[in-house]
């Protein structure tokens, strides 16, 4: 049985992966800080637990013993933790370190954490240019990106077969921030209208989760240095995003789409970008990957798991303010009841 360690493998991207593995008949290890974070279901499949903290050179050697055929990092943000892991690499068949669409800037320089939005005006391929390698606060808006490059750069040539994926904007499962929910909420109160700025028309490509765990399978017997993006087969805008919500939800609203003539903050949504956003994901297609399916098709794992946790009394975003602006039904009021 082929063995595959996913360090930080509690996440969204980390649960998709291993339940994709383990119905492929590998054996999993998860690795992560608590305990309490694996999902049960993954568990219950036969994947393993290991507690392990990821910038403990001796826990890392402990977690991979003799070897595995993948490695899948799903924590590592700086050329530090990429540097720490290079000394196990030649005993791991084929390794995955998972990365971001933030480390790409259009012809300015804008990233999509930069204070100016960026404007990518064609799918953006991998060898795109990206932001400067650098270090500091890799949890900063600035930060993030660089740090994420230098850690690619390190991986890549260290020699060994390592595949950098570069996913957008993540859905599924234990997402951290499941940005759908600013509609799956408004289902939930019964809103009767949805305000989308700029018509609707503002997109930032997709991702599944098991869109991601589908590529890092095929990539698993397919060992090499590359990068390769992550992105749903179809890229759907705001307006599509709500539509396919709404309908999964079997919820019926007045789609008020608004133009620049909006009172600034009413109908703002996380994928607002204008050009939208586009990952090409041609490199990952001639590897011979497989989409699990597309936005619509796979985004149900996601509200669904959002109902359930909802439905338990818990507000499944209470610990992140992000949703605060997204939520706030003030303005829309003041439009419906006059």
């Amino acid at each position: 049985m082929k063995r595959a360690v996913i360090l930080g493998g509690t996440g969204v991207l980390g649960r998709a992966i291993a339940g994709r593995l383990i119905r492929a008949g590998w054996a999993v290890d998860v690795t992560g800080r608590v305990g309490r974070k694996m999902p049960r279901d993954l568990a219950e499949a036969g994947a393993r637990f290991i507690p392990s903290e990821r910038q403990d050179n001796a826990a890392l050697a402990e977690v991979l013993g003799s070897g595995a055929d993948l490695l899948v990092d799903a924590v590592c943000f700086t050329e530090a933790d990429a540097r720490l892991l290079l000394p196990h690499l030649s005993d791991v068949t084929s390794s995955v370190m998972l990365s971001s669409k933030a480390v790409y800037v259009d012809a300015a320089g804008n990233h999509v954490n930069s204070d100016a939005a960026p404007r990518f005006e064609a799918p953006i391929t991998e060898d795109g240019p990206t932001m400067k390698p650098g270090g500091g606060d890799y949890d900063s808006r600035e930060g993030y990106g660089a740090s994420k490059v230098a850690a690619e750069n390190a991986l890549l040539d260290s020699g060994h077969p390592v595949t950098v994926i570069r996913a957008s904007k993540v859905h599924g499962e234990g997402a951290g921030r499941p940005r759908e929910w600013m509609f799956v909420k408004r289902v939930l109160d019964n809103r009767p209208a949805v305000f989308l700025a700029h018509d609707g028309l503002g997109g930032d490509h997709t991702t599944a989760a098991v869109n991601t765990a589908a590529l890092v399978e095929r990539v698993s017997c397919m060992p090499g240095a590359r990068i390769l993006n992550s992105a749903d087969p179809d890229a759907p805008n705001a307006r599509q995003i709500a539509q396919t919500i709404a309908r999964h939800l079997g919820h019926q609203w007045d789609e008020v789409l608004l133009d620049e003539t909006a009172p600034e903050g009413l109908g703002d949504h996380p994928w607002d970008f204008r050009p939208p956003i586009i990952l090409s994901t041609v490199a990952s297609l001639e590897l011979g990957y497989e989409p699990a399916g597309t936005y619509a098709e796979t985004i149900p794992r996601q509200i669904d798991w959002l109902l359930a946790t909802a439905a338990l009394g818990t507000d499944p975003v209470a610990h992140d303010p992000f949703f605060g602006h997204f939520l706030d039904y003030r303005l829309e009021d003041k439009l419906i009841n006059p």
